[in-house]
């Protein structure tokens, strides 16, 4: 058996093509690679496409009562990353509709003009060992993590608090 080397897409069905397209670009710094009036690609790296959206006339937003995806996450390099996104999406009036530490990620959660969860999150450990270690160690109890405010993490990480200090739990 061979497991896939990489997830390459999403594609998200919608009746607003443009609104949705253009918000994803703005969220992930994206650039269109492919527009029609019926489907849109856009990618944020080498990938010829990393999210598509489909003009199905799906009108119907998700809620918890709906089956299906619950959230698409995207990872950062560094906290850096992670803040700057925050200050330039809350310029623009975008802003989470919840933060998380999660303790093996600080996430900011938001949720797309269709009412799509997208996670934009930044690992807190350096190895995926390490956060199995976490996750072995505290799930059981708490397995969601501890709200955060973005404003207070960026003054105390501007104020020079360590990567590290700011996201133990």
């Amino acid at each position: 058996m061979a497991s896939p080397s990489k997830l390459a897409h999403i594609v998200l069905k919608t009746n607003q093509l443009d609104i949705l397209q253009n918000w994803y670009v703005q969220v992930l710094d994206a650039r269109i690679a492919y527009a029609s009036d019926v489907m849109s690609f856009i990618s944020y790296d080498d990938e010829h496409h990393r999210v598509a959206f489909v003009s199905t006339g799906a009108t119907e937003r998700p809620t918890d009562s709906h089956s299906g995806l619950h959230h698409v996450a995207f990872t950062y390099h560094n906290l850096d990353g992670l803040l700057d996104t925050y200050f330039r999406l809350k310029e623009l009036d975008i802003n989470p509709v919840g933060s998380i530490n999660h303790g093996p990620t600080t996430s900011m959660y938001y949720q797309d003009p269709d009412g799509n969860n997208v996670e934009l999150q930044v690992d807190n450990f350096a190895t995926a060992e390490a956060a199995q270690e976490y996750i072995d160690a505290n799930f059981d109890t708490n397995p969601i993590g501890v709200p955060i405010d973005p404003e207070e993490i960026a003054r105390r990480y501007r104020a020079g608090e360590s990567f590290e200090e700011l996201v133990r739990l």
